[in-house]
């Protein structure tokens, strides 16, 4: 292995190379739920010396394990414990390499971070919607290989919606020079959509050419109080018929979310004096003008409380508000960390069939768990729901979080029985690598198996995740 670093280090030159407990840092996962060891981090600065690290990784059989900003939460991004792995980190990948205004593209390098390329794109008068919580330090690379949703799916799609063309790395170290920035292309397979959420198990993404849209002149959010969640996807409908493509995002949350945001986040302000079972937070985009955007988001609200659709409403009319609104909603996850280790789920079940599948679950959880609590969030409008699973009062929440196998099987059966999946956009990873194999045919397995030999013949990309 030492003749192995030695010449990776010659492609990579010494700062793109940490070895030792400089390199340990970077083989523990976001969660602090997978615990590796690392021969190297590897950086390497190109495209060029990727495809030269991975040729000499192939021609040893050491298996490299791709890395973007580390904030992913199923373990796709962490070595074993052998110390035999290499991490591959893009984070010296950076450049935005082009834009096009004309033709509505950006390219960019798999390191950007996605604040970055969010705000490449606002430079150039233009919008790029993928947004998550994480966007300050997840790169692009990670988005592209989990095919990460976020907030704006409902108007904009997922990762796999806004790529047109992708950069990578085989596992022979050859290059495939796929950075077409084109809507039609209908010559043969679609080859970008095999490395989008293979969570780098069959190469490496070393750049991207991502849609862009036309920058918003205004955002407004708003709050409304609900009675359940059924009543939240009436709402959604309402709003649709409504409010049409300018509706950008429908988040649902409930009234134990937004309690732990604001015992935890005591800045925050509650949106209403009373509390109320369900909450849902609705942004609108205009290309028009604010007050455009809050008279049609009010209108549409105003028509839904005198229908008995919603019990209360708030309306953004700051930046300020808008950003607290969305606060409320984007620091959940983060509130339930501090009140404890929680079991986690990222699903998804056909929207109309959201409702039904938090009561039947709700249910089944209680029955098996007395006293559990359901921390229910997500984005509704494309029906992919968080749905955590905290202990009851009293109860140490490590015991608790012992339990998990046992509360991912009442979870994860009722998905399957409201023909929905257990990954949403966090993807498998080593967390539900075994798992899948529960839910998907023996058929779909084989095929997934078919196309990993196909392209990782030798098994060095990213092996024992996903599969």
């Amino acid at each position: 292995m030492s003749r192995l670093l030695e010449q990776i280090g010659a492609v990579v030159g010494p700062s793109g190379m940490l070895t030792g407990a400089d390199a340990q840092v970077w083989a523990t996962d976001w969660r602090k739920r997978y615990f590796g060891k690392a021969l190297a981090v590897v950086r390497p600065a190109n495209t060029a010396e990727v495809a030269k690290v991975v040729r000499l990784c192939a021609q040893t059989r050491t298996a490299i394990v791709p890395q973007g900003g580390n904030t992913g939460l199923c373990g796709g991004a962490t070595p074993d414990a052998s110390g035999a792995q290499i991490i591959l980190s893009l984070s010296r990948m950076n450049r935005v390499r082009a834009i096009d205004t004309l033709n509505n593209t950006l390219t960019v390098e798999a390191g950007c971070v996605l604040t970055a390329v969010q705000q490449a794109a606002e430079a150039a008068g233009r919008l790029f919607p993928l947004s998550l919580a994480a966007e300050g330090t997840a790169q692009i690379g990670g988005n592209l290989s989990t095919n990460a949703g976020g907030t704006a799916v409902l108007r904009y799609g997922n990762t796999r919606e806004l790529t047109l063309g992708l950069e990578v790395v085989l596992a022979s170290g050859e290059i495939w020079e796929g950075l077409r920035g084109l809507r039609k292309d209908n010559t043969g397979y679609d080859m970008k959509h095999l490395f989008i959420g293979a969570e780098g198990s069959l190469g490496v993404i070393t750049a991207a050419v991502l849609k862009l849209f036309p920058l918003p002149r205004a955002r407004v959010t708003a709050i409304a109080a609900l009675p359940d969640a059924q009543t939240a996807l009436s709402l959604l409908a309402y709003a649709q018929e409504r409010l049409g493509s300018g509706l950008t995002g429908f988040e649902l949350f409930s009234a134990l979310c937004l309690d732990l945001v604001l015992k935890h986040y005591p800045a925050s302000i509650a949106p209403f004096a009373a509390r109320y079972p369900q909450y849902v937070l609705i942004e609108l985009s205009d290309l028009e003008s604010e007050e455009a955007a809050r008279n049609s988001l009010e209108g549409m609200l105003g028509g839904a409380l005198e229908s008995g659709l919603i019990l209360d409403a708030a309306v953004s009319q700051s930046l300020a508000q808008f950003k607290s609104m969305w606060a409320l909603r984007e620091n959940v996850s983060e509130a339930q960390a501090q009140e404890g280790p929680n079991i986690k789920h990222d699903v998804t079940v056909p929207i109309s069939r959201m409702a039904e599948f938090i009561e039947v679950t709700d249910a089944e959880l209680a029955r098996a768990f007395p006293g559990m609590r359901n921390v229910t969030f997500g984005h509704l409008g494309d029906g992919n729901l968080h749905y955590n699973v905290s202990p009851p009062e009293g109860v140490p929440h490590a015991d608790f979080v012992r339990r998990t196998e046992e509360v991912n099987r009442v979870v994860h059966d009722s998905v399957a029985r409201f023909n929905g999946s257990i990954s949403a956009e966090h993807g498998l990873g080593q967390y539900k690598r075994e798992e899948i194999t529960r839910y998907k045919s023996v058929v779909e397995m084989e095929m997934m198996r078919s196309v990993k030999r196909a392209l990782d013949p030798l098994g060095i990309m990213n092996p024992g995740k996903v599969l």
